[in-house]
């Protein structure tokens, strides 16, 4: 290891001055590129070394961001006028400044590999949102444009409007009552998440906070496949872990998730001309009603943590097992504890304690726990409960509850820490391991 780390480019001193820093910046980090790309994979190349060589060059990009972020995020939103969502932001960095994260090029031979064969370059485009949610100004702008409706939603929205329902494969939104249903509908893959999923769940949530005839939101899993549950509705099954395996989830998957579509469900959709923070009030939102029929695991839970009625069947429950495969669990390790207190929320998250809906510790997360044949009845009931009398103060509810325990700027510095943490999480051997042992995934087959 000594050897190898005497190998090394030597890193260039820094003047404070952009384009100087960035011209001396550009081939040092190439260069530290191309020996992660050599090294290959944290389970297929040498471990040690790979580990090593990711964290330097990880360390390599801070110096720099730490002193252009300032510079450099107002440059690439045009002065802070254009929002652009992460993807977008992370486009026009890599041709901003060339080396700082992945080009298109770089980033499209990365996400053909196995999780286990990457070389990890993903880990720089945590880096960057990390420094980019750590400044106050600029990381206020980038949570706003995550909050934004999706360039697609409008088209989508006159569609539901119309015919009263939407289908978009994975995800479909009907009407019952005053309420829009989101049924997430993975029926091979007991509802988990993947790439095939989220996108068009940001556009359903999106589709739902526009539509002035909807009063209120309900989240459901379909009727899925699976032997064991054939016929049943499942609430969620978490992240795709045989797509996780195989590669097929990038890291940019948790941060669309955490930052478009579960922000959105906790604190509406916003407007460009408006400061979508709690003092400033200028997001449109909804109460979220949840069913819980057969589990709600990993990135479901999470769900139910920014939902505002919760509905479970007798003899459902919860599980937060991201340590076990080998990630963080989103948002969880903010929110479940203002939930089940810091004790339970440790056991849940770092120890994989089962919370039963119908149990103590299940009642603080679940409102009503009711028999399977009564799920459909207690949904009607809860409707017309919560939009009875009107949900005038609804917003305004909401909005004073998060502004005492999750504040708009308390969200983006936890950001700015987890987009950093999850980044290195996402493609270490950990990962893969824990999959190949708890999951069997070598031996599964992506869709």
């Amino acid at each position: 290891m000594a050897g190898f780390l005497d190998t090394l480019p030597s890193a260039p001193v820094l003047t404070g001055d952009f384009a100087r820093d960035a011209a001396i910046c550009t081939p040092y980090w190439h260069k530290l590129d191309e020996l992660q790309r050599g090294f290959g994979g944290a389970v297929s190349g040498d471990q040690e070394a790979v580990l090593a060589l990711r964290r330097i060059a990880a360390d390599a990009r801070v110096p720099f961001l730490d002193l252009h972020v300032p510079y450099l995020y107002p440059q690439l939103t045009n002065g802070y006028r254009a929002f652009l969502r992460l993807d977008e932001l992370l486009a026009e960095a890599a041709r901003a400044v060339p080396g700082l994260v992945p080009d298109t090029e770089s980033y499209a031979a990365e996400t053909k590999l196995k999780t286990g064969d990457k070389p990890g370059l993903e880990i720089q485009q945590g880096i960057f949102l990390s420094k980019v949610l750590a400044d106050k100004r600029a990381g206020a702008h980038l949570c706003h444009a995550m909050l934004l409706p999706k360039p697609d939603s409008k088209e989508a929205l006159a569609k539901f409007i119309r015919d009263g329902a939407l289908d978009f494969g994975r995800v479909r939104v009907t009407r019952q009552g005053a309420a829009a249903v989101i049924i997430i509908s993975n029926p091979e893959r007991l509802n988990s998440e993947d790439h095939t999923v989220i996108d068009a769940f940001e556009t359903a949530i999106d589709v739902v906070l526009m539509d002035e005839q909807s009063k209120i939101g309900v989240l459901r899993g379909d009727v899925v496949q699976h032997p064991k549950y054939a016929g049943r509705h499942l609430f969620g099954s978490g992240i795709n872990l045989t797509a996780l395996y195989h590669g097929q989830i990038p890291y940019l998957f948790y941060m669309n998730r955490d930052m478009g579509l579960v922000n959105k469900l906790f604190r509406g959709i916003a407007r460009p001309d408006a400061d979508p923070s709690e003092i400033g009030g200028g997001t449109s939102e909804k109460l979220w009603i949840a069913l819980v029929e057969g589990f709600a695991i990993g990135g479901a839970c999470q769900l139910l943590l920014v939902c505002d009625h919760v509905i479970a069947e007798t003899g459902a429950y919860m599980t937060l097992p991201a340590r076990k495969e080998g990630i963080i669990p989103g948002l969880a390790n903010m929110r479940l504890p203002r939930f089940v207190g810091d004790r339970i929320a440790r056991q849940a998250i770092l120890g994989e304690r089962r919370l039963d809906c119908d149990s103590p510790e299940g009642r603080m997360i679940c409102d009503q726990v009711v028999d399977a044949s009564a799920i459909d009845q207690t949904l009607d009931h809860t409707i017309t409960h919560l939009t009875g009398s009107g949900v005038v103060s609804a917003e305004g509810n909401r909005r004073m509850i998060r502004a005492a325990v999750e504040p708009l700027d308390l969200f983006r510095q936890y950001m700015a820490a987890y987009t950093r943490e999850q980044a290195f999480c996402h493609v270490s051997p950990a990962l893969v391991g824990n999959l190949e042992k708890y999951w069997n995934a070598a031996s599964r087959k992506p869709a």
